[in-house]
């Protein structure tokens, strides 16, 4: 009876904070879509299509590596364009938008067309229901195959000894990784991967501050830890095994049911939270970017709760399996990071640290913020300088 107590009141506060987020939403898109780079059309029969952006260095023949970015949770690649011209002094360099993410998603692509036909304001505010799919990230990890492949054959274009690098930030890492690991032992194509900078990678689930995190953290903690313990016992010793799958048997399917029903038609007009204040707060201390982050309404504001509640179950299955990778990497992360907070990061470290002596980690100390490589100068330029020198040593001790 206590736990039922217990839950429905986290329940009640769970849905008092959707509604309250939930508020009609409605952005506009005035301005075009951010483009850098050479555009690539790739098509797929019944896929959503795929747009690779590529920038190469000045002088081709000096380029010494190929390097594709990839963006995190409802962004898109046309932010980076400031980060890809500044590796492409040196590497061939490349991105793309996720799938539902920038023009990947179909509301986006529309009004991207729609302006270059001369229509000045297009509402983009249910951008957010081509998440309607997404049960789990694998539709983002079938896309991201798609562009790594279509990348690699640009990459073998300019130089066919040339190593490839990823940097990948936030759900971006999470999808990299799952992807690597998955195909690491099975693909030609994954061995010619030489490293992964990780940028604050989803590793953990999120840990609003303030108010919001005395309602809203309870919940977020007693759904990944009833999904963590879901019919996958841990070694406990009887009495917590049993507590611990009474909990989950009860927990993960109600919140699973709950989660669902919220994103149906009618309901998820009004219970899909829209990104507050705070993320925008904790995502860097520029108020150039800051300004840049709220007028850029190419960015997803909604996540539609189904989303929310597959990114937590591939958090937990990624877990389970992490410490298999065996990629080189760097992994750069904020010690405060409420977005992905950095107990996530460190038990990746446990888990994979010793696979190479090639991998690195920077933890920046008693910093807040979630986008290291939009940061103020100079650490923003210090960190992109870092990622390079990183990249520059691999390709040195290659045989």
């Amino acid at each position: 009876m206590l736990l039922k107590s217990h839950l429905t009141t986290l329940f009640v506060f769970f849905l008092l904070l959707v509604t309250l987020s939930g508020c009609i939403h409605h952005p506009f898109v005035t301005a075009p879509y951010p483009r850098w780079g050479e555009e690539t059309a790739i098509g797929q029969e019944g896929e959503e299509p795929l747009i690779l952006r590529t920038l190469s260095s000045p002088r081709p023949d000096s380029s010494t590596a190929c390097v594709l970015l990839v963006h995190g949770m409802n962004e898109h690649i046309g932010r980076y364009g400031e980060v890809a011209r500044y590796f492409s002094r040196h590497f061939f360099v490349a991105g793309f938008d996720h799938y539902a993410h920038g023009l990947s998603n179909p509301v986006l692509r529309r009004a991207d067309r729609m302006l270059a036909e001369g229509i000045e304001r297009i509402d983009v505010g249910e951008a957010y229901l081509a998440q309607s799919a997404l049960y789990d990230l694998e539709p983002l990890r079938q896309m991201f195959g798609r562009a790594l492949k279509a990348f690699m054959a640009q990459c073998e274009a300019q130089d066919s000894q040339q190593p490839v690098f990823i940097v990948a930030h936030s759900l971006g890492g999470l999808v990299t990784a799952s992807y690597l690991l998955k195909y690491q032992n099975e693909s030609d194509l994954i061995k010619r991967i030489q490293g992964v900078i990780f940028l604050a990678p989803a590793f953990a689930v999120s840990e609003p501050p303030g108010w919001r995190g005395w309602v809203a953290n309870p919940l977020i903690k007693l759904s990944f830890y009833a999904e963590t313990h879901f019919l996958h016992p841990h070694d406990e010793p009887l009495p917590l095994l049993l507590f611990n799958q009474l909990l989950s048997l009860v927990t993960v399917p109600v919140l699973d049911g709950l989660f669902e029903v919220l994103s149906w038609p009618g309901l998820r007009q009004f219970v899909t939270p829209v990104s507050p204040a705070w993320v925008t707060d904790y995502l860097t201390d520029s108020d150039i970017e800051k300004a840049r982050l709220r007028a850029d309404h190419w960015i997803v504001r909604r996540s539609l709760l189904r989303y929310v509640k597959g990114i937590e179950r591939e958090i937990v299955n990624f877990r389970r399996q992490m410490a298999d990778f065996s990629i080189p990497y760097y992994l750069i992360y904020a010690e405060l990071d409420p977005i992905t907070p950095a107990w996530g990061n460190e038990d990746f470290i446990a888990a994979t640290l010793k696979h190479n002596s090639a991998n690195k980690i920077r933890k920046l100390p008693g910093l807040v913020y979630h986008q290291h490589v939009f940061l103020k100068e100079p650490r923003r330029t210090e960190l992109l300088d870092s990622i390079e020198q990183w990249v520059y040593r691999q390709i040195r001790v290659q045989p």
